[in-house]
């Protein structure tokens, strides 16, 4: 309360100005009902940020109850919200998402290796694709510092080191779960 006090006297003094800003909440669902509430309460604000919200689940039960709501959000809090439906990339977009991707992280990447990356992202994800760009460098300029230029081989190599999350959860099923031999 007093940090409120405080801050609305510098802005009626005009020293501070108030901006609301941005939120952005990824696994939305993994909330739980009083974060859901907070929310609710801080959105009737005068000074609410915009909060985009980003979940990949369709029904799931809200946490810290028994209710089954569509991304598992409280109905309340949803009949509030505009719900952008997004697409899968294609192929296309993945190769061009990653090749960008390269030459904003300075990445030298030759075209098979590009096209490798991008066959990965469609087999898994994209994001696993993008993850594997540093470690592929890193291996690139291990191999040949004078030309550290990703090749495919070196990006199988790097998909063999880092799994994607349905790679790793196969082999956790396969051996009954995580079992330290």
């Amino acid at each position: 309360m007093e940090i409120n006090k405080v801050v609305n006297k510098y802005i009626d003094q005009g020293i501070a100005e108030l901006v609301p800003g941005v939120l952005f909440i990824d696994e939305v669902h993994m909330l739980d009902i009083e974060c859901f509430t907070y929310l609710n309460k801080a959105l009737e604000s005068s000074l609410a940020p915009i909060v985009i919200m980003a979940t990949n689940r369709g029904m799931s039960t809200i946490r810290g109850t028994e209710i089954v709501s569509p991304h598992g959000i409280p109905l309340d809090l949803l009949d509030r919200l505009l719900i952008i439906n997004t697409q899968t990339q294609t192929a296309r977009e993945i190769h061009l998402i990653i090749k960008v991707r390269a030459e904003t992280e300075g990445i030298k990447l030759n075209e098979d290796a590009l096209v490798k990356l991008a066959t990965i992202g469609t087999e898994t994800s994209l994001r696993h694709a993008v993850q594997l760009l540093q470690p592929s460098h890193i291996l690139a300029a291990t191999l040949n510092p004078a030309d550290p230029s990703v090749t495919p081989e070196i990006v199988e190599d790097a998909s063999k080191l880092f799994l994607d999350a349905k790679s790793s959860a196969e082999i956790l099923r396969k051996k009954g779960g995580y079992i330290n031999q």
